[in-house]
């Protein structure tokens, strides 16, 4: 039986499996305008990163907005409507960060489905009666024969059309495939938010699957621009939805993200450059129960606003549910302000330029610039005239966020699935396990959640080995008490 003998060093030592990727910079909490209070409330009482929360409050804000205008841009009028990914580990409290912001949301929800009960119970009888007259009209013409086709064509056309059912008053959907997305856009309310605090669940579903994905990562891209969205459904041909607005807040972890981030088709159709992305640094094994800070002033306040918003009837058209939304402009400063800006981006996409490998976010900074700042206006005045200077130097600071934080995560999003669980063993080992060998059965018993399948250990195993981060003991060298199969050294890189 052999023993743990040492294995001498690689003289290079072990090599890193990804680039060290910096630190972000602190979010711009500033620059929230009237939603600081509340995001800096629920921050102070979960202690994740700020940036978790602030992503929740834009996106429920552009949710509860995104109907009543469109904005000017440098480009043209767009759309307000905005796309966030909050890239963040389990534990974060990403849960608990977006719940006070849909709280008012789901209450709203309820109230409506409450009050339209009545309506529902309207619309089965009439429902019933139409179905039963239209019955009685076809099977008076079987009786009567050919010869009163024409009078039961009248009596049909008298009857009129099928009653609709009222519309469904869901404002939020969280893992539909497109075509439910449609349908629920065209029978029930022109302006959705898709919101889910398990995103990967979505962008690993059915709707993001091989066959579907470039049709719904285009279908996706139409709606962010405002687009009119085709519709095409089997035996009533095809429809177009006009004036439909769709927020999007999807929560997710690293390793849930890579295969889809790595994936060309994300960036090339110019789906991801749409969201505003951030991975925060984890606040994990800093939340002190007796740090934490509460107030249900600031929270009680958004609530109120979200849901005067709410209440306010959207413009749009009865019959089409399209929406018509006014036109909000930028005074002459705020214009400025983005020309600047924009300017300056676009210098730094050229040859050498800062922004060179994300000219995709790069383009589009200016126009997440003004939807920003419409956002932040509307909320505080839905009726506001303009957006102001202020405003579009606080917007303008979170779009640079943001386009920072593409281009800090750019290294990291073409990192592969294996090689992400491969790095997530390797911290895991040298930070957790107590001991200088390791088992492939210990990992799956003890290790990263994502590796619980013998397969996938074996692989990271190997990938470790590659690196110099594994060195395998000879098979039958006992480790703890017992002669081993397979069995590996550790190797820590000297402090």
């Amino acid at each position: 039986m052999n023993t743990i003998t040492p294995t001498p060093f690689k003289a290079e030592g072990p090599q890193p499996l990804v680039r060290t990727i910096a630190q972000g910079a602190h979010y711009p909490i500033h620059a929230l305008g009237p939603l600081r209070d509340a995001v800096e409330a629920v921050q102070g009482q979960t202690q994740a990163p700020i940036a978790i929360p602030a992503q929740s409050a834009l996106a429920v804000a552009s949710l509860a907005v995104q109907g009543f205008a469109n904005v000017e841009t440098l480009g043209g009028e767009r759309a307000i409507s905005l796309y966030c990914l909050t890239i963040a580990l389990s534990g974060e409290r990403k849960s608990t960060c977006d719940g006070p912001f849909m709280e008012a949301v789901r209450a709203f929800e309820r109230e409506q489905a409450d009050a339209q009960r009545l309506e529902l119970d309207q619309w089965k009888n009439a429902h019933a009666v139409w179905e039963a007259q239209r019955k009685n009209i076809l099977n008076a013409s079987k009786s009567k024969g050919k010869d009163h086709l024409a009078g039961a064509q009248a009596d049909l056309s008298a009857l009129g059309a099928e009653p609709a059912p009222p519309p469904s008053t869901d404002r939020t959907v969280s893992e539909p495939t497109f075509e439910g997305l449609v349908r629920k856009l065209a029978e029930g309310q022109p302006s959705l938010g898709l919101f889910s605090d398990e995103g990967g669940q979505f962008l690993g579903g059915f709707a993001m699957s091989k066959d579907q994905r470039l049709k719904t990562l285009a279908a996706f891209n139409n709606l962010w621009q405002g687009d009119p969205i085709q519709r095409t459904r089997a035996g009533d041909g095809s429809s177009v939805l006009y004036g439909r607005r769709l927020a999007i807040h999807l929560m997710a972890q690293p390793v849930v993200l890579r295969d889809f981030m790595d994936d060309p088709m994300t960036a090339d159709t110019g789906f991801l450059p749409r969201f505003l992305i951030t991975e925060p640094l984890s606040t994990i094994g800093t939340r002190i129960h007796g740090n934490a800070r509460s107030n249900p002033t600031a929270l009680c306040a958004f609530s109120q606003r979200l849901k005067a918003i709410l209440e306010t009837p959207l413009p749009m058209d009865q019959r089409s549910r399209s929406l018509s939304p006014r036109l909000l402009p930028l005074s002459g400063e705020a214009r400025e302000a983005l020309i600047q800006f924009s300017d300056r981006v676009e210098q730094a996409m050229g040859d050498g330029g800062k922004y060179v490998g994300v000219t995709g976010f790069a383009s589009k900074a200016a126009e997440q610039a003004a939807r920003i700042s419409a956002v932040l206006t509307l909320w505080s005045n839905l009726d506001a005239k303009e957006v102001e200077a202020a405003t579009m130097v606080q917007a303008v600071d979170l779009a640079e966020f943001y386009l920072n934080e593409a281009l800090r995560l750019k290294d990291a999003a073409i990192v592969s699935a294996e090689t992400a669980k491969a790095e997530s063993l390797r911290v895991w080992l040298l930070d957790k396990w107590p001991h200088s060998e390791i088992l492939p059965s210990e990992v799956v018993q003890s290790g990263p959640n994502h590796l619980r399948e013998l397969k996938a250990v074996r692989t990271a195993i190997k990938t470790l080995i590659e690196a110099g981060w594994l060195v395998p003991f000879d098979e039958g060298t006992e480790i703890r008490g017992s002669a081993r199969k397979a069995a590996y050294r550790i190797v820590k890189p000297e402090v």
